[in-house]
């Protein structure tokens, strides 16, 4: 009899570290909640951003134009916003920031075909009341812009099959998932999931 006793403990105490281990793993791990250090408000985020991109193998054998895009919820004593972070780069021919805001200034997301028009927020974390980026710029020539967006429109995102962002107002330039849409919206879903 003391065998089975001493074999069930083992097998409860198991099951309770897994327990704790899988507790460990929850919403926690699908959005990143830091203090911003000097404007006391709260920053989430999701833990990495999406990745978007265009070819630009006219210019160059490997060029490629990126957009990293990422939520971000602001909340200030209870008040939250919602913004979409960009970080845009390229890997041939840097481009001036200049260009890069002026053609950024509006950009239009599809969603399964629904155009989500967004207009710049601002060009600089301050711009939505933090200190530093939410995010940590792909590379240090990346320009950071913010997009103010409703919970709804992340979820049209989140729930899409078919994604696109296009910026440029003379000519517009089409990016596209890296990685599989699925992939790619999986940030948002987790990030969704995070804050509910």
């Amino acid at each position: 009899m003391p065998t089975i006793f001493t074999t069930r403990s083992r097998y409860s105490g198991l099951a309770l570290l897994l327990f704790l281990v899988a507790g460990c793993a929850g919403p926690d791990s699908l959005a990143l909640e830091r203090m911003d250090p000097l404007t006391g408000v709260t920053v989430t985020r999701a833990p990495k951003p999406m990745v978007m991109y265009r070819n630009l193998s006219g210019q160059s054998a490997f060029g490629r134009e990126y957009v990293y895009v990422g939520p971000v919820q602001v909340n200030k004593m209870g008040q939250r916003d919602h913004f979409l972070w960009l970080g845009i780069w390229r890997t041939a021919n840097a481009s001036d920031p200049a260009q890069t805001i002026d053609d950024f200034e509006t950009i239009v997301i599809y969603a399964d075909g629904e155009p989500l028009s967004l207009e710049a927020a601002g060009w600089t974390p301050g711009a939505v009341g933090l200190s530093e980026s939410a995010y940590v710029k792909p590379v240090a020539s990346a320009v950071d812009g913010y997009y103010a967006v409703t919970l709804d429109q992340m979820r049209l995102i989140a729930e899409s099959n078919d994604l696109e962002l296009r910026a440029g107002s003379l000519q517009p330039q089409r990016y596209v998932p890296w990685d599989s849409v699925q992939e790619a919206s999986q940030t948002m879903v987790t990030f969704l999931l995070g804050i509910d």
